[in-house]
C-alpha cells in the first residue's frame, strides 16, 4: 500500500500541524512515512506546501511525482488549484476548505474558483472555519480538515485522536478537547 499526499496552505494556517497529526497516526498504524515540507514566505500569507508520503513499504523518496498524489489537503481554496498537477488521473481526491486567504490583489472570483473545485473528479469543499468556531476555536481549522479528510486516508481515526492529543498535551487539555472536538467535525462534513 501507498498513499501519497500533498498539503498545502499558507503560513499561518497549520499546514505542518496536518503534516505533523496524519504523519503521527500513520506511524502508530504501523506504516512508514516521509514527509517534506517547502515553506513559502516565513510569515503569515506565503504559501505552505508539505508531500506526505504513507507506505506499508519503506520510501525511498521524500518527494510526490507529478500525477501519483492519492489526495490533495488544502486549507485555502486557491491553494488546492495549484498543486493539481500531483494528483492521480481518476483517482485522486481534493478535500479543502473553502475559506479563502486573499493575499493577492487579483484573487479569483469565489463562486467561479468553488466550481472549478466542484468540477473535480472527486472533490470536497469544507467551511473548516465555520466548523472550527463551533468546536471551540478558529485556529482549529486544520484539524476539521483532517477529519474531513480522515475517511479517505489509510490511518484509523483513533489513531489520528491519539496524534492531536499527544501534539497538544503541552498545551493543556481544554486545547487537546477542542482541537479533538474540531477533528470529529470534519469527519461529519
Amino acid at each position: 500500500m501507498e498513499y501519497d499526499i500533498i498539503l498545502a496552505g499558507v503560513g499561518g494556517q497549520g499546514v505542518l500541524s496536518m503534516a505533523a497529526i496524519i504523519s503521527m497516526g500513520a506511524m502508530e498504524d504501523g506504516l512508514h512515512v516521509r514527509q517534506s515540507e517547502v515553506h513559502g514566505m516565513a510569515q503569515r500569507g506565503g504559501a505552505v506546501l508539505a508531500h506526505l508520503r504513507l507506505s506499508s513499504r519503506p520510501i525511498s523518496s521524500d518527494l510526490i511525482p507529478r500525477g501519483r498524489a492519492g489526495m490533495i489537503l488544502s486549507l485555502e481554496p486557491l491553494e488546492s488549484l495549484r498543486y493539481l498537477s500531483y494528483l492521480s488521473p481518476g483517482g485522486g481526491i481534493v478535500v479543502t476548505s473553502k475559506n479563502p486567504v486573499k493575499n493577492i490583489t487579483v484573487y479569483p472570483d469565489l463562486e467561479k474558483l468553488y466550481d472549478t473545485i466542484r468540477d473535480l473528479e472527486q472533490s470536497k469543499l469544507i467551511d473548516a472555519e465555520g466548523e472550527a468556531r463551533k468546536a471551540g476555536t478558529v485556529r482549529a481549522a486544520n484539524m476539521v480538515m483532517v477529519g474531513a479528510a480522515s475517511g479517505c486516508l489509510p490511518v484509523k481515526p483513533s489513531d489520528l485522536e491519539k496524534a492531536i492529543a499527544g501534539l497538544f498535551k503541552s498545551k493543556g487539555k481544554d486545547l487537546v478537547d477542542v482541537n479533538i472536538e474540531a477533528f470529529r467535525m470534519g469527519q461529519r462534513s
